[in-house]
C-alpha cells in the first residue's frame, strides 16, 4: 500500500509507504488521503491525527511523472480535495518528518498542529525552480510564521533548509534525534488523544476561524496561477531537464 492507515487508540495514522519512488505522492494517495481526512471529522473513535513517511523519508512531493500523464487541476481534483480536507481537519494533527520533505511535503506541514522534524530532515519549496508557483496556501501561511524575507528567500530560490532553520523559522517544535522521532512525535500524540476531545477540537478551531477563509480563498487563487504557469515555456523546459537528468537553461527562452 502506498499510503499505510491504521486507527489505534484513538490515533488516526496516516503513513507515506512509497520507498521506490522516494514516497512522492499520486493522484490516488491523494485521494485516499482525502477521503480519509474527510471521514475523520464525524468519527468519534478518531481523537488526533498523525502523519509520517517511512524507510527514513517523509515524501519527495507530487510524483511528477504521475502528474503530467494526469495534469488535473481543478479545484475537485484529488489533490486540491485533500488540501481542503487538511485544511479545514476538525481533529488536531500531528507530523513527524524526518529525510526529504520536498514541496507539498513542506507546505502540508503549514496546516499541521505540531510538527516535529528529526536531525536529518530537509525542507524544499522548488515551485518557481520549476517555472510554477507555490501550492497549499503557502504563499499567504509561511511569511505569517517567518516573515516575508524569510519566506521570499525559501519560495523564490527553492533551495534546501535543514530541520534547524525550520525550527528557528517557527514550521518546527522540536528537532530530535532521527532514532528517537517517531516515538516522541506518536506520543505527542497520544497525549492530544487523552485529553478532552471536545475542548481540542473547539481550540483548534478557534485558533484557525481567523484564516480559514483566507486559506481557502488563497489555496483557489494560487491554483488559477499555477494552471496558466503550467503552460508556460519555463515549466516545460524545467519538466524536460527533471526527467532528461539535466539542470534547465531559462535564459535560452528570452
Amino acid at each position: 500500500m502506498d499510503i499505510v492507515t491504521k486507527l489505534e487508540n484513538g490515533i488516526l495514522s496516516i503513513q507515506f509507504n512509497r520507498p521506490n519512488k522516494k514516497n512522492s505522492i499520486t493522484s490516488a494517495m491523494y485521494q485516499l488521503m482525502a477521503d480519509v481526512l474527510h471521514n475523520s471529522n464525524d468519527n468519534a473513535s478518531v481523537r488526533a491525527i498523525f502523519i509520517e513517511g517511512s524507510h527514513g523519508m517523509f515524501t519527495a512531493g507530487n510524483d511528477l511523472s504521475d502528474f503530467m500523464e494526469r495534469p488535473n487541476l481543478e479545484l475537485e481534483a484529488p489533490v486540491f480535495q485533500f488540501l481542503h480536507q487538511l485544511s479545514s481537519a476538525t481533529k488536531p494533527i500531528v507530523a513527524a518528518v524526518s529525510g526529504i520533505a520536498i514541496g507539498i511535503g513542506t507546505t502540508l506541514l503549514l496546516h499541521c498542529d505540531l510538527v516535529y522534524a528529526a536531525e536529518d530532515a530537509k525542507f524544499s519549496l522548488p515551485f518557481a525552480q520549476l517555472g510554477l508557483c507555490p501550492e497549499a496556501a503557502s504563499s499567504l501561511l509561511l511569511p505569517r510564521i517567518c516573515g516575508h524575507q524569510r519566506a521570499a528567500e525559501k519560495l523564490l530560490l527553492g533551495e534546501s533548509f535543514d530541520a534547524h532553520e525550520a525550527r528557528e523559522m517557527g514550521l518546527v517544535n522540536r528537532v530530535l534525534p532521527t532514532d528517537e522521532l517517531h516515538t516522541f512525535a506518536l506520543a505527542q500524540a497520544a497525549k492530544i488523544a487523552a485529553l478532552p476531545a471536545t475542548s481540542m477540537r473547539a481550540t483548534k478551531k478557534l485558533m484557525k476561524a481567523a484564516s480559514a477563509d483566507d486559506i481557502a480563498h488563497q489555496i483557489e487563487i494560487e491554483n488559477d496561477t499555477f494552471r496558466i504557469l503550467l503552460q508556460s515555456l519555463e515549466a516545460r523546459e524545467a519538466m524536460s531537464a527533471f526527467f532528461e537528468k539535466r539542470k534547465p537553461d531559462f535564459l535560452k527562452l528570452e
